[in-house]
Protein backbone atom coordinates (compact mmCIF):
# COMPACT_ATOMS: atom_id res chain seq x y z
CA UNK A 1 0.00 0.00 0.00
CA UNK A 2 1.41 2.85 -1.24
CA UNK A 3 0.93 6.67 0.73
CA UNK A 4 2.13 10.15 0.12
CA UNK A 5 2.37 12.60 2.87
CA UNK A 6 4.27 15.56 4.17
CA UNK A 7 4.69 18.10 7.28
CA UNK A 8 2.34 21.11 8.05
CA UNK A 9 4.34 23.68 6.61
CA UNK A 10 4.79 21.52 3.45
CA UNK A 11 8.72 21.87 3.04
CA UNK A 12 9.09 17.85 3.28
CA UNK A 13 6.95 15.95 1.51
CA UNK A 14 7.42 11.73 1.07
CA UNK A 15 5.85 8.72 -0.98
CA UNK A 16 5.88 5.42 1.47
CA UNK A 17 5.24 2.01 1.12
CA UNK A 18 3.19 0.96 4.13
CA UNK A 19 4.19 -2.62 5.93
CA UNK A 20 0.73 -2.97 6.55
CA UNK A 21 -2.67 -1.03 8.08
CA UNK A 22 -1.71 -1.30 11.34
CA UNK A 23 -1.50 1.55 13.41
CA UNK A 24 0.73 1.27 16.31
CA UNK A 25 1.52 3.83 19.51
CA UNK A 26 3.87 4.12 21.78
CA UNK A 27 4.12 5.96 25.43
CA UNK A 28 7.88 5.75 26.25
CA UNK A 29 9.21 8.99 28.14
CA UNK A 30 10.90 10.26 24.87
CA UNK A 31 7.95 9.75 22.02
CA UNK A 32 5.88 11.52 24.53
CA UNK A 33 7.46 14.42 24.91
CA UNK A 34 8.44 13.82 20.98
CA UNK A 35 4.87 13.92 19.94
CA UNK A 36 3.45 15.40 22.76
CA UNK A 37 1.11 12.42 23.45
CA UNK A 38 1.58 9.17 21.94
CA UNK A 39 3.39 8.29 18.91
CA UNK A 40 1.19 6.74 16.51
CA UNK A 41 2.82 5.51 13.60
CA UNK A 42 2.50 3.04 10.47
CA UNK A 43 5.78 1.02 9.49
CA UNK A 44 7.11 1.29 6.18
CA UNK A 45 8.83 -0.91 3.80
CA UNK A 46 10.01 2.04 1.65
CA UNK A 47 10.28 5.91 1.98
CA UNK A 48 10.83 8.23 -0.44
CA UNK A 49 11.44 11.84 1.16
CA UNK A 50 11.57 14.61 -1.70
CA UNK A 51 14.92 16.53 -1.43
CA UNK A 52 14.59 19.11 1.27
CA UNK A 53 17.06 21.29 3.53
CA UNK A 54 14.08 21.06 6.13
CA UNK A 55 14.35 17.55 6.97
CA UNK A 56 16.46 16.81 9.81
CA UNK A 57 17.40 13.67 12.34
CA UNK A 58 17.75 13.87 15.84
CA UNK A 59 19.48 11.00 17.39
CA UNK A 60 17.28 10.31 20.07
CA UNK A 61 18.68 6.95 21.33
CA UNK A 62 22.20 4.58 20.29
CA UNK A 63 19.30 2.99 18.31
CA UNK A 64 17.13 4.81 17.05
CA UNK A 65 16.97 8.59 15.55
CA UNK A 66 14.27 10.73 14.99
CA UNK A 67 12.93 12.86 11.92
CA UNK A 68 11.72 16.10 11.58
CA UNK A 69 10.83 18.96 9.61
CA UNK A 70 12.93 22.32 10.79
CA UNK A 71 10.94 24.77 9.09
CA UNK A 72 7.67 23.90 11.08
CA UNK A 73 8.88 21.12 14.09
CA UNK A 74 6.54 18.71 12.44
CA UNK A 75 7.36 15.08 13.70
CA UNK A 76 7.86 12.88 10.69
CA UNK A 77 9.24 9.38 12.07
CA UNK A 78 11.54 6.93 14.06
CA UNK A 79 13.99 4.82 11.95
CA UNK A 80 15.72 1.90 13.81
CA UNK A 81 19.58 2.32 13.84
CA UNK A 82 20.12 -1.09 15.60
CA UNK A 83 18.37 -3.43 17.77
CA UNK A 84 15.54 -3.85 15.60
CA UNK A 85 15.00 -4.39 11.75
CA UNK A 86 18.00 -1.92 10.81
CA UNK A 87 16.65 1.18 8.69
CA UNK A 88 12.99 0.48 10.01
CA UNK A 89 11.13 3.47 9.30
CA UNK A 90 7.48 4.18 11.66
CA UNK A 91 5.80 7.31 10.00
CA UNK A 92 4.25 9.56 12.12
CA UNK A 93 0.31 8.52 11.30
CA UNK A 94 -1.03 12.35 11.10
CA UNK A 95 1.74 13.07 8.47
CA UNK A 96 0.00 10.92 5.99
CA UNK A 97 -2.45 12.38 3.55
CA UNK A 98 -4.70 9.30 3.50
CA UNK A 99 -5.40 7.23 6.45
CA UNK A 100 -8.62 4.93 5.29
CA UNK A 101 -7.44 1.55 5.65
CA UNK A 102 -5.75 2.09 8.48
CA UNK A 103 -6.67 0.79 11.65
CA UNK A 104 -5.23 1.39 15.65
CA UNK A 105 -4.02 -2.36 16.71
CA UNK A 106 -1.10 -2.47 19.13
CA UNK A 107 0.47 -0.25 21.52
CA UNK A 108 4.50 -0.50 23.39
CA UNK A 109 5.43 0.85 26.98
CA UNK A 110 1.60 0.04 28.42
CA UNK A 111 3.32 0.03 31.42
CA UNK A 112 4.15 3.51 31.17
CA UNK A 113 1.11 4.98 29.34
CA UNK A 114 -0.83 7.83 31.79
CA UNK A 115 -4.63 7.27 32.40
CA UNK A 116 -5.82 9.76 30.66
CA UNK A 117 -4.76 7.95 27.04
CA UNK A 118 -6.19 4.58 27.40
CA UNK A 119 -7.85 4.43 23.60
CA UNK A 120 -11.09 2.86 23.67
CA UNK A 121 -11.46 -1.24 22.79
CA UNK A 122 -8.99 -3.55 22.93
CA UNK A 123 -5.45 -3.69 21.49
CA UNK A 124 -2.47 -5.72 21.57
CA UNK A 125 0.10 -4.09 24.08
CA UNK A 126 3.40 -4.86 25.28
CA UNK A 127 5.24 -3.61 28.61
CA UNK A 128 8.52 -2.05 28.44
CA UNK A 129 10.38 -5.32 29.88
CA UNK A 130 8.68 -7.21 27.29
CA UNK A 131 9.56 -5.27 24.49
CA UNK A 132 13.12 -4.99 25.73
CA UNK A 133 13.13 -8.73 26.30
CA UNK A 134 13.40 -8.75 29.81
CA UNK A 135 10.26 -10.58 30.50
Amino acid sequence: MTRTGSCLCGAVQFTATLSSTSLGACHCGMCRKWAGGPYVSVGTTAVDFAPSQSLQTYASSPWAERGFCSACGSSLFYRYLGGGPPGSIHLAAGTLDDLSGLKLEHEVFVDKRPDAWKFAGELKGRTEAQLMGKA
